[in-house]
Protein backbone atom coordinates (compact mmCIF):
# COMPACT_ATOMS: atom_id res chain seq x y z
CA UNK A 1 0.00 0.00 0.00
CA UNK A 2 0.84 3.56 -0.80
CA UNK A 3 0.90 6.32 1.86
CA UNK A 4 1.31 9.96 1.73
CA UNK A 5 2.69 11.99 4.09
CA UNK A 6 2.07 15.51 3.39
CA UNK A 7 3.56 18.46 5.66
CA UNK A 8 1.86 21.04 7.07
CA UNK A 9 2.94 23.53 9.81
CA UNK A 10 1.68 26.82 11.79
CA UNK A 11 2.71 30.26 11.70
CA UNK A 12 4.32 29.08 15.07
CA UNK A 13 6.54 26.31 12.87
CA UNK A 14 7.43 28.56 9.97
CA UNK A 15 8.85 31.07 12.43
CA UNK A 16 10.79 28.42 14.62
CA UNK A 17 12.07 27.00 11.31
CA UNK A 18 13.32 30.19 9.73
CA UNK A 19 15.49 30.56 13.55
CA UNK A 20 16.87 27.10 13.02
CA UNK A 21 20.13 26.67 10.52
CA UNK A 22 19.26 25.49 7.31
CA UNK A 23 22.01 22.87 7.65
CA UNK A 24 20.36 21.62 10.91
CA UNK A 25 17.23 21.26 8.78
CA UNK A 26 18.86 19.58 5.84
CA UNK A 27 20.90 17.14 8.09
CA UNK A 28 17.45 15.97 9.99
CA UNK A 29 15.20 15.64 6.80
CA UNK A 30 18.57 13.72 4.97
CA UNK A 31 18.78 11.23 7.56
CA UNK A 32 15.36 10.52 7.63
CA UNK A 33 15.12 10.47 4.07
CA UNK A 34 18.03 7.88 4.31
CA UNK A 35 16.60 5.91 6.88
CA UNK A 36 13.42 5.59 4.94
CA UNK A 37 15.63 4.41 1.71
CA UNK A 38 17.34 1.87 3.49
CA UNK A 39 14.28 0.42 4.72
CA UNK A 40 12.63 -0.05 1.42
CA UNK A 41 9.78 1.85 1.77
CA UNK A 42 10.31 5.79 0.41
CA UNK A 43 9.08 5.75 -3.26
CA UNK A 44 9.18 9.71 -3.76
CA UNK A 45 9.52 12.65 -2.03
CA UNK A 46 9.84 16.41 -2.27
CA UNK A 47 9.95 19.81 -0.89
CA UNK A 48 7.92 22.78 -2.00
CA UNK A 49 8.84 26.27 -2.70
CA UNK A 50 7.31 29.50 -0.74
CA UNK A 51 3.40 29.47 -1.81
CA UNK A 52 4.20 33.00 -2.63
CA UNK A 53 5.43 31.38 -5.87
CA UNK A 54 2.39 28.83 -6.30
CA UNK A 55 -0.64 29.57 -7.81
CA UNK A 56 -4.11 28.38 -7.39
CA UNK A 57 -6.68 27.31 -10.15
CA UNK A 58 -10.18 28.05 -8.69
CA UNK A 59 -12.87 26.17 -10.75
CA UNK A 60 -15.99 27.81 -9.08
CA UNK A 61 -16.67 29.86 -11.93
CA UNK A 62 -17.66 29.19 -15.64
CA UNK A 63 -13.99 29.86 -16.56
CA UNK A 64 -11.00 28.60 -14.72
CA UNK A 65 -9.56 31.47 -12.34
CA UNK A 66 -6.34 31.87 -11.45
CA UNK A 67 -4.93 33.63 -8.36
CA UNK A 68 -1.27 33.80 -7.43
CA UNK A 69 -0.10 33.18 -3.99
CA UNK A 70 0.24 33.47 -1.42
CA UNK A 71 -3.12 32.19 -0.92
CA UNK A 72 -5.10 30.36 1.98
CA UNK A 73 -3.81 30.41 5.57
CA UNK A 74 -0.54 29.32 7.19
CA UNK A 75 -2.12 25.36 8.48
CA UNK A 76 -4.13 25.03 5.11
CA UNK A 77 -1.06 24.83 2.94
CA UNK A 78 1.42 21.78 2.26
CA UNK A 79 5.48 22.31 2.23
CA UNK A 80 6.54 18.84 0.71
CA UNK A 81 5.54 15.01 0.83
CA UNK A 82 6.53 11.59 0.94
CA UNK A 83 5.21 8.88 -0.81
CA UNK A 84 5.69 5.54 1.29
CA UNK A 85 5.33 1.44 0.06
CA UNK A 86 4.85 -0.05 2.89
CA UNK A 87 2.33 -2.95 4.56
CA UNK A 88 0.05 -1.24 5.86
CA UNK A 89 -1.58 1.96 7.84
CA UNK A 90 0.16 0.92 11.20
CA UNK A 91 3.80 1.06 9.19
CA UNK A 92 2.96 4.44 7.68
CA UNK A 93 1.66 5.67 11.15
CA UNK A 94 5.46 4.79 12.51
CA UNK A 95 7.05 6.02 9.61
CA UNK A 96 4.78 9.45 9.91
CA UNK A 97 5.48 10.08 13.90
CA UNK A 98 9.49 9.53 13.05
CA UNK A 99 9.58 12.56 10.76
CA UNK A 100 12.00 15.44 12.53
CA UNK A 101 9.51 18.10 12.57
CA UNK A 102 8.82 20.18 15.09
CA UNK A 103 5.95 21.93 17.02
CA UNK A 104 3.51 23.62 15.23
CA UNK A 105 4.08 21.26 12.32
CA UNK A 106 2.33 18.19 11.50
CA UNK A 107 1.28 15.61 8.85
CA UNK A 108 -1.68 14.52 7.11
CA UNK A 109 -1.06 10.79 5.74
CA UNK A 110 -3.47 9.39 3.08
CA UNK A 111 -3.75 6.17 1.23
CA UNK A 112 -2.78 6.43 -2.26
CA UNK A 113 -5.19 5.03 -4.71
CA UNK A 114 -4.48 2.05 -6.46
CA UNK A 115 -6.17 0.51 -9.29
CA UNK A 116 -7.92 -2.22 -7.35
CA UNK A 117 -9.88 0.65 -5.72
CA UNK A 118 -11.58 1.50 -9.85
CA UNK A 119 -13.63 -1.24 -11.26
CA UNK A 120 -11.42 -2.98 -14.04
CA UNK A 121 -13.89 -3.07 -16.73
CA UNK A 122 -14.04 0.52 -17.04
CA UNK A 123 -12.45 2.19 -20.48
CA UNK A 124 -10.34 4.77 -19.03
CA UNK A 125 -8.90 2.53 -15.84
CA UNK A 126 -7.83 0.09 -18.63
CA UNK A 127 -6.27 3.29 -20.35
CA UNK A 128 -4.22 4.20 -17.47
CA UNK A 129 -3.16 0.53 -16.76
CA UNK A 130 -1.55 1.30 -20.48
CA UNK A 131 -0.07 4.45 -19.55
CA UNK A 132 1.09 3.14 -16.49
CA UNK A 133 3.02 0.69 -18.03
CA UNK A 134 4.32 2.89 -20.90
CA UNK A 135 6.32 5.31 -18.19
CA UNK A 136 7.26 2.24 -16.40
CA UNK A 137 9.18 1.05 -19.70
CA UNK A 138 10.32 4.77 -20.17
CA UNK A 139 11.71 5.15 -16.80
CA UNK A 140 14.33 1.89 -17.64
CA UNK A 141 15.35 3.22 -20.72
Amino acid sequence: MKYMLIMRATDEAVEAYKEMPFEQVIEAMGKYNESMMKAGVLVAGEGLTDAAEGFVVDFSAEAPLITDGPYGETKELFNGFWILEVSSREEAAEWASRAPLGKGSFLEVRRVTDMSDFPADNEWIEKEAGWRDEQAQRAQQ
